[in-house]
């Protein structure tokens, strides 16, 4: 198996391209190989392939083998994969996504090197009833819920970009504890399909401090689909404008709720690492 590591702001990657199907045995695979001691190391395994709905498929194993609805820095790897290993010569491409639909992406390309450096994506308008996201809320918006783990209270606003989040405000996200309360927001009962969980700190009206920890796969340098939860949560309690800087640990994210069509835009690089032969 021909293999490239990838990442999107240190969010890293193993992405396969070649496959007509997600193979039978995709979630025993990710488990090996994204382990960062036995395998190659990443946080996700991702197949590249044939849609009949748009230019590409992505499908997305977390590294405990469940498989990721959407993934927002991974689907800019893959539109960097797809141009830069010639596989289409179009700067507008659309990928199709296990909870997104179909997305369309612009890519800018360098000049100089004819491969991509950033990718605009469309992600597609948030989720934010309750019961869809999904939390066992039933109302029309979560914002600012209570919910309490271990005897600690925090204060929640829930938001699905294709898959869950909780996105939680702090006074100090880049030195928050995620290992002490990530897990278990993870699998809190109010979510019924676990959840990721953003620590926010915001700066201004358009900057963000935030750090993550992903279903399934842990406390990862970077999360574009939380960054894009990020804006649409802080728009809504009142944080930020529509447009913003969400800063991660991996580096920064610009994204925008845009008024007119509900959709929120996410911008940022992606790089290959290396690859190799499995």
């Amino acid at each position: 198996m021909e293999f490239v590591k990838m990442h999107g702001l240190g969010n890293d990657f193993i992405v396969v391209a070649g496959e007509q199907e997600l193979p039978s045995n995709a979630s025993e695979l990710a488990i090996q190989l994204c382990n960062r001691f036995f395998g190659i190391g990443a946080d996700g395994l991702v197949y590249i392939l044939p849609s009949e709905h748009a230019d590409f498929k992505m499908q997305i194993m977390n590294s405990d083998g469940s498989e990721a609805e959407q993934c927002g820095n991974a689907i800019r790897c893959v539109a960097k994969y797809v141009y830069d290993r010639q596989l289409t010569d179009k700067k507008n491409i659309t990928i199709e996504t296990l909870g997104a639909g179909v997305q369309p992406l612009q890519l800018e390309v360098d000049a100089a090197t004819h491969s991509v450096e950033r990718v605009r994506v469309d992600m597609g308008e948030p989720i934010l009833e309750g019961t869809k996201v999904p939390t066992t809320i039933d109302a029309e918006r979560v914002v600012n819920q209570p919910i309490e783990v271990d005897g600690e209270t925090f204060y929640f606003t829930a938001v699905s970009m294709g898959n869950p989040h909780c996105v939680i405000y702090v006074d100090d996200a880049v030195n928050f504890d995620l290992a002490a309360w990530g897990p278990k927001l993870e699998v809190h009962p109010l979510f019924p399909r676990k959840i990721n969980v953003e620590f926010v700190t915001v700066r201004s009206r358009d900057y963000t401090d935030m750090r993550v920890w992903e279903r399934g796969a842990g406390p990862t340098l970077a999360c574009g689909t939380g960054a894009c939860a990020t804006i649409v949560s802080s728009v809504l309690n009142g944080y930020t404008d529509r447009t913003a800087t969400v800063s991660l640990k991996g580096g920064d994210l610009q994204i925008e709720w845009n008024e007119a069509d509900n959709h929120v835009y996410m911008t940022g690089p992606a790089a290959f690492v290396y690859e190799g032969v499995l």
